[in-house]
């Protein structure tokens, strides 16, 4: 079965406190000719077919060299099976054949042929993990070795999104959100054992993501080799342009530890093209138990040096709180706009927060400025100054009414100044 990467069910506040994730956008249903169905045999391309056949191990048997090939399954298993694909469509009655191979592979059993099947309907690039690690009778996995395969993996795969997004040494909770949701159309196979897993990444939406992932696991691979073998980290503050960070050092030690070592590979699709600056063929990055010292120390790193951001956020008031009338009070606003994350807090003196809790009273954010501290996350504002409320479209003023409306009573008790 394949399915998309879903979203991370909740998040932390700079408490380390659970903090409820965002309503996940419901996944419209599947349009005709959909990943859930096999592609129309006219808009097959015999050899795409002929590459993804390959790449999943099937085996060519023979055939007419330049017109067709006869193809078996991997394994010891698939000998009674054969396809017969055309070169190209050029070859006699190609639309059939491709059709008959098609029907083939929906009714295999075998993995391979199912994901021949999805690199069809929904052009991808591939990319594969694999890890060393102990099995139990008949190639299994115990469930927490599985789970592990599947949580580092969308650790990297989003990684993957920040980078794509913008460069950083540590990103907290700046571009998370379409980071994730970035990961929506990602299919994901079976975690074979533990060992191997399989993740589609569609070529019109995410190849920018495969592309700045493989060319980060590669700094990061040439990094760790620096640090091993000269004992410097510097090394690591260049390969923050290709796309290291905390986020991705994370990921690779959630996917390395408890193995005896870990791969990732990148395949291109073979109906779209090889990335600009790509090798067609990319060799697989590996990483084993002796690189976590130098990644954790790197990632402790990025994580102490990222430097705050100034800003100048507007953003509508969700919650406010002070121990007592006339004093200092917190004050938590959904951002609208000027900084990339959802959610930020501050501290404000008594004027701003009265001026806070007005707006919010009449519908309208406020915009303040300050600077957006990377230690928590960015998601905390200090030197928070200048406090003014803003005009919205009447929309928005109508749905910051009715939150109000919500928590009225929460926001009496906040305001009052008796």
């Amino acid at each position: 079965m394949h399915r998309p990467f879903a979203h991370d069910e909740s998040d932390h506040d700079e408490f380390g406190r659970h903090e409820p994730a965002p309503p996940v956008r419901p996944h419209p249903a599947p349009a005709a000719g959909g990943w859930t169905e096999p592609p129309e045999p006219s808009r097959v391309d015999p050899r795409v077919l002929g590459a993804l056949l390959a790449r999943h191990g099937w085996q060519r048997r023979g055939g007419a060299p330049g017109r067709y090939a006869r193809w078996t399954p991997p394994g010891p298993g698939g000998a009674g099976t054969s396809l017969l694909v055309p070169e190209s469509r050029a070859f006699p009655d190609c639309e059939d054949l491709v059709a008959e191979a098609l029907v083939a592979l929906s009714r295999s059993a075998s993995p391979a042929a199912r994901e021949v099947l999805v690199g069809l309907a929904v052009p991808s690039d591939e990319i594969h993990w694999s890890r060393d690690v102990r099995t139990g009778p008949a190639d299994t996995s115990t469930w927490p070795e599985e789970e592990q395969l599947r949580s580092a993996a969308r650790l990297m795969l989003l990684a993957g999104a920040l980078a794509a997004r913008g460069r950083a040494g540590y990103y907290g909770a700046r571009h998370r959100g379409p980071a994730a949701a970035s990961l929506e159309n990602v299919l994901v196979g079976p975690a074979t054992g533990g060992q191997r897993l399989t993740a589609f990444v569609p070529v019109l939406t995410g190849r920018p993501l495969a592309v700045r992932l493989h060319q980060a696991l590669c700094a990061a691979r040439e990094a760790v080799d620096y640090q091993r073998a000269t004992g410097g980290m510097d090394a690591f503050d260049g390969a923050v342009e290709a796309g290291v960070s905390h986020e991705l050092t994370e990921a690779i030690v959630a996917m390395v530890r408890g193995t005896e070592g870990a791969r990732v590979a990148v395949e291109w699709a073979p109906g779209a093209g090889v990335p600009e600056g790509c090798a067609a063929r990319a060799e697989p990055v590996e990483f084993s138990p002796g690189d976590l010292p130098a990644l954790r120390e790197a990632g402790a790193r990025y994580l102490r040096d990222e430097p705050s951001v100034p800003v100048r956020v507007t953003g509508a008031v969700v919650r406010m709180r002070r121990a007592a009338p006339h004093e200092d009070g917190t004050v938590r606003i959904r951002v609208i706009a000027g900084a990339d994350v959802p959610h930020v807090r501050m501290t404000l003196d008594e004027e701003s927060y009265r001026i806070a809790g007005h707006a919010h009273l009449v519908g309208l954010p406020i915009r303040v400025q300050g600077r957006l501290e990377s230690r928590g996350g960015f998601r905390r504002l200090t030197g928070a100054s200048g406090v003014v409320p803003v005009q919205v479209d009447e929309a928005e003023r109508d749905r910051l009414m009715k939150s109000l409306q919500e928590n009225l009573d929460f926001f009496e008790e906040a305001c009052s100044t008796d």
